[in-house]
């Protein structure tokens, strides 16, 4: 099978498109345009710190857009407004309030101004966090900057489909799908193609045969790089050919067509979606010969790198002109009627630009005024008014004034009259109060789900047991708790390296793919990355995905997926989106250099907004499961991969007991220093306790169990208030975990008020670990090591009655 190539057909067939179809397109097109270009003007005035547009890419989003039907989803980059407004899912008003960065979500209910413009998203949730019905929306999944980064969860977007389609126990879910008829619309810039994300989905794509469109906006440039240094062929097309389908073989229907072709693009887009929507065929639709008008952003001029020729057939072969020339050829319309069109159009920009502007400056110029009003009372009432008269006056003058300027003025203000008596200052004060709790939720809210439907929200169970309970392997509680969960939810599957046919590699799965169906426990190929995609896609769409990184370590592989698009998306929505993912993992105490790291400090510095749970067991581990499958929060679990043949009780209650998240247990009691740890560590330190016991030292020993959130109870403050020492212990690397979990003790729990000694970590060597147990002894805490640490704090305490070891 050949790509298929779609030029213009003949002018008979403008009828087929009507001829009213064609002057809407064309007004829309010219919309967008205008609007591109007002964009960059306003850049340039300082009313917006960077834009970027889409223009040159109208006319085959227009296209596309005819086939977008309602239930589908687009994983885009920030070229797409074409798109977004033919989808009638982005106003002009709305479009220009992320420009300006309006905080308010009902006038920017992209982003809440926490984007800059471009980043398009609808709102999949309702103000309390439960889901809209998706299939009364087009629904655009939140935009990720980082080239080819919306890559990963288009597989999963289109995997949803695969999986609605195919099993009938989610055929009731009407509100999330029809069936499995969805597409999932991706978009990509050619130059992006080159990223690993981009080879990686477009494999599993291939592999899985999902009803994905990927439409590559080529240009020819990245910036400034052109495609001959990108791309194989400097055709992503060409270079794509061994994936094309054939008779024997399943694989991609590959399209190229000209982004100037109107009929051509409306043809191959209609091509496309009946393929990808009727046969489940993952499709390439690679646009060809499309420009950049204005050059990639406001932050350079694409004139000092493209050639005189270049720029010169780019404004020949622009899309606008090209379309332009069509309709005129064809005689669907006088040069007149277009030239009216066109000046509505910029028209309508102008005015729906005026109007984002005015609301964005009256949100602002209320508080401006409040402040000014404010400072001038207190100027009347203070010596230093001279000052504060004088910040009055700056602030009012101020040119196109943020928010920034007025509390930063506020601030210096309440600096100034710090020694003036509270009655004079505190009108000024209590508004600046008021502000901040505001700012607080236009700024730093939903980080972490709001909703009823997160993990503080669920109620702990107790776990239960028979009266003589059954010992067997820690795998195997593990296994009797998702052979439950699969039974009960049918919105919950697995997938990850080796976990179907055998059962992972440690066999907590052992037999549960026979038992459940290959859609339900499934293989995949080692592809980190677009595992993690498939879930984030799978979560976006109401599933209940658990995907399996097979060691610790290789999270990293999936780190900037994980960190640019999971851990922020319901941040970057302000509670528009959410994907409650569970990233199973396994770590700790292997032997090793590559599969025995304990990266936990990584994980915690750039994975907040996912939640990271670290079990000392697996029956601890199988009651976080059925705590997270009811909350709405993305996480990580962390399971001890030294544990699965450890003996454990198996309970009574194995698919319903839910463990508390954020609520540290004290496993052993003492009154003479506090240890914290977690994970594997637990079973280590609880060893070094019972030897220091016989020697007199009693040792409360206290498994945090969840890093994020962490210690909600203040569990280890008021044991630090009963030993008054402590030493945080774990496998990271030193400044890691440990570092992290010392913080929020003594800064955020205020325990430094109650130590008697010097608060001490006890972590891992900086290097990774070395082969063997000798190399895992000498490279990670050992009993012995905690033995000493703790006997050098009470040595330091009392030298006397605890003489030095060394």
């Amino acid at each position: 099978m050949n790509t298929e190539y779609f030029p213009t057909l003949t002018k008979e067939s403008v009828n087929t498109f009507g001829v009213q179809n064609v002057l809407n397109d064309y007004k829309l097109v010219m919309i967008s345009r205008h609007a591109s270009l007002t964009v960059r003007k306003e850049v340039f005035m300082g009313k917006a710190k960077f834009g970027i547009y889409g223009d040159g890419k109208e006319l085959a989003q227009i296209a596309m857009a005819r086939f977008f039907q309602l239930g589908d989803f687009r994983s885009g980059y920030y070229r797409d407004q074409t798109l977004l407004f033919a989808m009638e899912e982005l106003s002009l008003q709305e479009y220009f309030a992320q420009l300006y960065a309006h905080t308010d979500i009902k006038v920017e209910p992209a982003t809440g101004g926490r984007l800059m413009n471009g980043h398009f998203s609808t709102r999949s949730l309702n103000e309390d966090g439960s889901w809209k019905n998706l299939m009364k929306i087009k629904n655009s999944t939140a935009d990720v900057s980082p080239t080819a980064a919306q890559m990963p969860k288009l597989l999963g977007i289109a995997y949803a489909s695969k999986l609605f389609k195919a099993n009938p126990a989610l055929h009731h879910m009407t509100e999330f799908s029809n069936k499995g008829r969805e597409v999932a619309w991706g978009t990509i810039g050619n130059a992006s193609t080159a990223e690993g994300m981009f080879f990686e989905t477009f494999n599993a794509g291939g592999v899985l045969q999902v009803p994905m469109v990927i439409s590559v906006w080529d240009d020819d440039y990245g910036i400034s790089v052109t495609n001959d240094l990108q791309v194989t062929k400097a055709s992503i097309s060409a270079a794509l050919e061994g994936f094309k389908r054939d008779n024997e073989h399943k694989g991609y229907e590959i399209i190229v067509v000209k982004g100037w072709d109107y009929e051509g693009l409306v043809n191959a887009y209609s091509r496309a979606n009946k393929v990808a929507r009727e046969q489940h065929v993952p499709v390439l639709v690679h646009v060809i010969e499309m420009t950049q008008p204005q050059g990639h952003s406001t932050s350079g001029s694409h004139e000092r790198y493209k050639s005189k020729d270049r720029l010169a057939w780019e404004a020949e072969y622009d899309c606008v002109v090209k379309f332009k020339e069509y309709i005129l050829d064809n005689k669907i319309a006088s040069e007149e009627k277009l030239d009216q069109i066109d000046a509505e159009a910029k028209q309508l920009v102008k005015e729906s630009k005026d109007k984002a502007w005015r609301a964005f400056t009256a949100s602002i110029k209320k508080e401006l005024d409040e402040a000014v009003v404010l400072l001038s009372e207190l100027a009347k009432n203070t010596q230093g008014n001279e000052a504060l008269f004088r910040m009055a006056d700056e602030l009012k003058q101020t040119l196109n004034p943020v928010r920034m300027d007025v509390i930063s003025t506020v601030r210096k203000a309440l600096l100034l009259v710090r020694t003036e008596p509270v009655e004079i200052k505190a009108r000024l004060q209590n508004w600046y109060k008021s502000q901040s709790k505001l700012n607080e939720d236009r700024y730093s809210s939903h980080q972490y789900s709001e909703s009823e439907f997160r993990v503080g929200a669920i109620a702990p169970v107790e776990v239960s047991y028979a009266d003589e309970p059954a010992l067997l392997d820690g795998r195997e509680i593990l296994k009797a708790c998702f052979d439950a969960i699969l039974t009960r939810d049918p919105r919950v599957f697995v997938i990850g390296e080796d976990v179907g046919l055998i059962g992972d590699v440690n066999q907590a799965f052992a037999g549960l793919q026979a038992k459940h169906g290959d859609l339900r426990v499934t293989d995949t190929g080692i592809r980190e990355v677009t595992i993690i995609g498939q879930g984030i896609g799978a979560a976006l769409r109401g599933l209940r995905p658990i995907t399996e990184i097979q060691y610790l370590d290789y999270l990293i592989y999936a780190l900037m997926t994980l960190s640019d698009d999971l851990a922020c998306l319901h941040y970057r929505t302000k509670g528009g989106q959410k994907a409650p993912l569970i990233i199973r993992t396994r770590g700790h105490r292997l032997e090793g250099v590559w599969h025995s790291g304990s990266p936990i400090g990584m994980i915690l510095s750039s994975l907040r907004g996912i939640l990271l749970c670290v079990p000392r067991n697996m029956t601890q581990a199988a009651g976080m499961y059925n705590t997270l499958l009811e909350s709405d929060q993305p996480a990580i679990v962390i399971e001890t991969l030294n544990g699965y043949r450890l003996k454990e009780k198996m309970p009574s209650n194995i698919g319903d007991f839910k463990v508390a998240l954020g609520k540290a247990e004290i496993l052993q009691e003492g009154k003479d220093i506090t240890v914290v740890t977690y994970g594997s560590m637990c079973r280590i330190v609880m060893e070094a306790a019972k030897r220091l016991f016989t020697i007199g030292i009693y040792v409360e020993v206290i498994d945090v169990q969840t890093l994020m959130p962490f210690d909600l109870e203040q569990v280890i403050l008021n044991s630090i208030k009963k030993t008054n020492r402590v030493v945080f212990a774990d496998e990271d690397v030193p400044g890691g975990a440990s570092a992290f979990m010392m913080q929020q003790v003594l800064e955020m729990q205020n325990a430094y008020y109650y130590l008697d000694s010097q608060p001490m970590t006890l972590s891992a060597k900086e290097h990774r670990p070395a082969y063997s147990s000798d190399g895992d002894y000498f490279s990670k805490p050992s009993a012995d090591d905690v033995v000493e640490k703790i006997y050098g704090v009470m040595h330091e305490a009392d030298p006397g009655k605890y003489p030095s070891i060394f």
